[in-house]
């Protein structure tokens, strides 16, 4: 059996402050997704004040914390990553930053 793989850009140099979250993507027919979030900017930031989780829905509307987390890179062209099986049928990363600080990022899934 041949297996399929894509990656989907779901943000492309967003600029993250506060609370932010990606479009919503469908995935069902995946097993396995990794998750990149890429800094092209980083203003403000440490490790203790921007954080990503990941999200699924049985929908694309009503969301819920799906359990893994991954840092907002620091740094500018910094790169976090985290794997994932076993997920629903739609993914999305939502990001919190304090009030002091912001990022531009993509962030993208390769599905496979």
């Amino acid at each position: 059996m041949l297996r399929h793989s894509l990656t989907a850009v779901i943000a492309r140099n967003e600029k993250w402050s506060g609370t932010s979250a990606t479009e919503p993507y469908e995935v069902g027919w995946a097993q396995e997704v990794a998750v990149f979030i890429t800094a092209l900017k980083s203003e403000g930031l440490n490790k203790g004040n921007a954080a990503a989780r990941v999200q699924m829905s049985p929908d694309g509307m009503r969301w819920v914390d799906e359990g893994t987390t991954l840092d907002v890179p620091t740094v500018v062209d910094g790169v976090s990553m985290a794997r994932l099986r076993g997920f629903g049928n739609w993914l999305r990363v939502v990001a919190e930053i304090a009030p002091s600080g912001n990022a531009s990022v993509i962030v993208t899934l390769h599905l496979k």
